[in-house]
């Protein structure tokens, strides 16, 4: 009898952990970007200057954490056109969107990277360095439709 308690405690204590971990990792550490904080302002990279300006942004929704740099997501509608976009700013070679939690369901990593690949989209550099070794970038469609996460950079390889 002895032995099936301290099993069944051992087992209680392994579910409750791993309920906490889950629900952390998922849910706990993110928050709200309002749509009228800084992290909200999306910017692009100038070709000319090599610093970001901002751009017109419509419906932002956007999460981040503390906990990370690479937590933030963003989903929003820009009115300008992608012509004027990839005359006037930098375009970003190396995007790969990182997977946002799944309640977050305006972010879809798998189709925005696909599209980016296939042309459908094109990525842009938002800012370089937003932290050290991470870089903000921004994918836009042709309808106006925009994603918006960060990324690791070179740097933070070396």
């Amino acid at each position: 009898m002895n032995g099936k308690l301290v099993g069944g405690s051992l087992v209680l204590g392994a579910l409750i952990t791993g309920a906490a971990v889950y629900y952390l990792q998922v849910y706990g550490y993110y928050h709200a970007v309002d749509a009228a904080a800084p992290a909200a302002e999306v910017r692009l990279t100038a070709i000319e200057t090599g610093t970001p300006e901002p751009i017109l942004a419509e419906d932002f929704q956007g999460i981040d954490a503390d906990s990370s740099p690479l937590r933030y997501r963003g989903c929003f509608r820009t009115p300008m056109s992608l012509a004027l976009l990839t005359e006037t700013f930098t375009v970003y070679d190396k995007a790969t969107p990182l997977t946002a939690p799944g309640w977050f369901s305006c972010f879809d990593a798998a189709r925005i990277g696909a599209d980016i690949e296939t042309g459908r989209a094109v990525a842009f550099l938002s800012e370089h360095d937003i932290h050290p070794g991470v870089d903000r970038v921004v994918a836009i469609y042709p309808d106006g439709r925009a994603y918006a996460w960060q990324q690791l950079n070179d740097e933070a390889e070396k």
